[in-house]
């Protein structure tokens, strides 16, 4: 087996960096260069033959590749640009809403460009919720879907899914589970879970880039439904260029227009790596690595945001200072990357190709910034990522 810091040759910007952002944008692999080089080559030398060579399948094979990582069957997950447009696709198929299930329980804690989405719908009612207690109270016979993230956004708290979905599956509601912040680092089986759709990307843990977005749809819920957010791939004779709407099977019919080629070529070189390994795996090293961020916080008098239970803790811990927003500001000009979110602190995410020098090092970067005032010039700085 791999040891997994010998993974550290696959990520090239670690020769410069101490990298603990990739709950934001995951380290390229060094092999998402060759696959883009690989599409630029079958553009320069198979024009549009490589269309029917595989360029048109993609959403499709790769949407696969994300299944397998997921616990998602065959032909159930499908490519996207990203998660807001996924999401809007799944709402398309129940519009125009029935006013007497009209309801989305919103969690507050979901990242907040879904819940835009959502409050733009004329006909919707959008509770927002505080707690996970909170929306088992407000999902009723109303309610039509409830999208929840599998890991906060802010936080990485884990959140206790089985109570919610049953009580969804009652009442005949859809839970649109978000897995943003858990797929790659937090082992997941949608299939188990029995949610109706699964969203996410590959920008964070799946190191697979931006304009991977992916969505799963239950199976039985993919022959039942009609989106009225389409496209031509979502046709079942797509190049029949007929001009009604015959959808296609399986969740391929939850797709819209011409795919997103290079960015599928560049992702699989990330989600090579998280098959190879393993997600449990990875997560047994993350658990240990976040401990030991929390246990450095501690020993430094840093407030943990965190859960400190690591049943509830996802792939990053968030360390509250006081000018954490200046403070991250200084650690990155010394080539120390994480980020921040307003309200909450540091977002410090290691991965499975980091190494426990490098998070000692952060933190002791961060108690010696705080000790002699190199934060205070950057005050007033602002999270742009």
């Amino acid at each position: 087996m791999r040891p997994l810091l010998d993974y550290r040759s696959e990520f090239p910007i670690l020769e410069q960096t101490t990298y603990l952002v990739n709950h934001s944008l995951g380290a390229m692999p060094r092999r998402a260069e060759e696959r883009l080089a690989e599409y630029a080559r079958l553009w320069r030398e198979r024009g549009i033959r490589a269309w029917s060579e595989g360029w048109w399948q993609t959403p499709m094979t790769v949407g696969d590749q994300v299944g397998r990582i997921v616990g998602a069957p065959a032909g159930s997950t499908v490519m996207h640009q990203n998660v807001a447009i996924a999401e809007a696709v799944v709402l398309s198929a129940f519009l125009p809403v029935d006013p007497a299930r009209n309801r989305v329980v919103y969690e507050r804690g979901n990242f907040p460009s879904v819940r835009y989405l959502y409050q733009a719908q004329p006909g919707l009612e959008v509770v927002v919720c505080e707690s996970e207690s909170a929306i088992l109270d407000a999902i009723d016979e109303r309610t039509l879907l409830v999208p929840i993230s599998h890991v906060l956004y802010k936080t990485a708290e884990i959140q206790a899914l089985e109570p919610i979905v049953r009580r969804a599956h009652e009442v005949g509601a859809h839970v649109v589970l978000d897995c943003y912040q858990s797929a790659g680092i937090v082992p997941l089986d949608v299939t188990a879970l029995g949610v109706a759709f699964a969203v996410g990307g590959s920008v964070k843990w799946l190191c697979g880039g931006p304009g991977n977005g992916w969505l799963y749809v239950r199976p039985d819920l993919s022959e039942q439904l009609e989106p009225t957010f389409t496209g031509w791939q979502a046709h079942e004779a797509p190049f029949g260029f007929e001009e009604e709407m015959r959808y296609a099977p399986g969740a391929a019919r939850f797709l819209t227009g011409t795919p997103n080629v290079p960015a599928h070529f560049a992702g699989t070189a990330g989600y090579d790596l998280i098959e190879e390994i393993g997600v449990a795996r990875i997560r047994e090293n993350s658990l240990r690595q976040t401990q030991l961020v929390i246990d450095l916080a501690d020993a430094a008098g840093f407030e943990i945001v965190s859960p400190r239970d690591p049943v509830r803790r996802g792939g990053t811990v968030t360390v509250r200072v006081p000018d954490f927003p200046a403070v991250h500001c200084e650690l990155s000009e010394r080539q120390i990357l994480c980020d921040f979110r307003p309200e909450t602190g540091i977002r410090l995410g290691p991965h499975y190709f980091t190494t426990d020098d490098e998070i000692g090092f952060a933190m002791e970067q961060i108690g010696e910034i705080l000790a002699t005032g190199a934060h205070e010039r950057h005050r007033g700085a602002v999270a742009i990522h």
